[in-house]
């Protein structure tokens, strides 16, 4: 079959392969690909980013996200059958989706919200998952906590807004000048364009900050927090707790180095800091498909890429011109 495989590490390590299809254990499902969506976690996957962590064998496929059609099951799987529309965020290590077919362990995968295109629905996996695990089971946001959401208008940012809405929060963003209008129909309650404004200088007495660009935006970021209140970064640096997330405890000490400055200002701040990882889930991808499909969510697409212009796709992301999710199809 054909598929986009990291062969080294690096910017051009991604290359068009012909490669074997996917073998099928005994819970897997395995997917015709119609749809997968770029991500800024295949950037830092291809770069070697987190090789020391999450330990990939080269040449391996790359892609997070997936839309498709179960072509064959395993023999446990009783959920899914041949036919079923479905989508899923692959868990780490048998991500793969920049292919035309993928094993995918079923307890990862959901039937597909029907409301939804197979290109919509390969916009969603991992930024719903990611949005709903680091506002619901990670900061445990209230109605009527105050959520601050970076780069509203973004595929990501976008998600968040709606799902920190759904949660009841008040909800500020930052965007550009001709992002505002679009942010606030997402359910943004106050938007920051800061092309004209710094968020430090105008936000004030925020429970969480969700950080998606890193830097002196994440360190601005712990100023605006209440007291106790939580900064959660999906850029880094990464946290003891990742370590122990996926389970190399021995580079504890490694992440509380790396972590070690922004850690320290958090606490002088009188506030919290912590890396967020999304971890595939299934489960709750089936509860997201019913608020997809109740229209309390809706996905943001920029525009969509032929699956041979995989590597053109990676590169618009890259070069950011995305305003939405980008999607490769089939």
């Amino acid at each position: 079959m054909k598929a986009f495989i990291v062969e080294s590490y690096g910017k051009d390590g991604l290359r068009a392969a012909d490669v074997p299809n996917p073998s099928v254990g005994r819970r897997d499902v395995l997917v015709q690909v119609r749809g997968a969506s770029i991500n800024p976690l295949d950037k830092m996957v291809r770069n070697g980013e987190f090789k020391q962590l999450l330990k990939y064998k080269r040449p391996f496929i790359l892609g997070h996200d997936v839309s498709g059609v179960v072509t064959a099951v395993g023999a446990e799987v009783r959920a899914f059958r041949v036919g079923d529309e479905v989508y899923a965020r692959p868990r780490d290590l048998r991500i793969g989706s920049f292919a035309e077919f993928i094993a995918i362990d079923e307890d990862d995968v959901a039937l597909k919200p029907q409301s939804l295109s197979f290109d919509e629905a390969a916009a969603v996996p991992l930024v719903a998952l990611a949005a709903w695990q680091a506002l619901v089971d990670l900061a445990h946001v209230k109605p009527g906590q105050r959520v601050l959401v970076h780069a509203g208008a973004g595929g990501f940012g976008s998600t968040v807004i709606q799902v920190a809405k759904h949660l009841g929060a008040y909800v500020a963003t930052t965007a550009r000048t001709n992002d505002v209008e679009k942010v606030r129909t997402l359910g943004a309650d106050e938007v920051i364009d800061f092309t004209k404004r710094d968020f430090s200088e105008v936000l004030t007495g925020y429970d969480v900050a969700l950080d998606s660009l890193g830097g002196t935006n994440l360190e601005k970021s712990l100023t605006v927090l209440k007291r106790g209140g939580l900064a959660i970064s999906v850029v880094g640096p990464p946290d003891p707790a990742f370590a122990a997330q996926v389970g190399q405890p021995l580079l504890v000490p490694v992440m509380a180095l790396l972590s070690r400055k922004v850690r320290k200002q958090a606490k002088k701040q009188g506030v919290r800091y912590s890396f967020f990882f999304m971890k595939a889930n299934g489960a709750q991808l089936h509860e997201l498909a019913a608020l997809y499909d109740n229209g309390t969510l809706r996905p943001v697409l920029d525009r969509t890429f032929p699956f041979d212009q995989t590597l053109e796709a990676m590169a618009y992301v890259e070069q950011g011109h995305a305003n939405g999710k980008i999607v490769v199809t089939r």
